[in-house]
């Protein structure tokens, strides 16, 4: 697994270092990208963590919208 976040360091690195024209040399480029890797997956974690939580409140809302709906066309009409 760490080699795995190694090699997704140096090229996150190697992108980064090319996309803001920063001239780092090789061991800096890699542990820059770790770090930014590290740093980004926990990031998404939190954010993917709390839309989470939103998109479940989401989905109820709309889970409580479709039953009062169908109470008011099939229940309510009956009366």
């Amino acid at each position: 697994m760490l080699f795995y976040w190694i090699i997704l360091g140096a090229a996150a690195g190697f992108v980064g270092t090319r996309l803001l024209k920063i001239e780092l040399g090789l061991a800096q480029t890699i542990a820059l990208g770790v770090v930014g890797a590290l740093l980004g997956g926990l990031m998404l974690r939190v954010l993917l963590a709390v839309l989470g939580v939103a998109a479940g409140f989401i989905g109820a809302l709309l889970g409580v919208a479709a039953l009062i709906y169908g109470y008011k066309y099939f229940i309510e009409r009956k009366k």
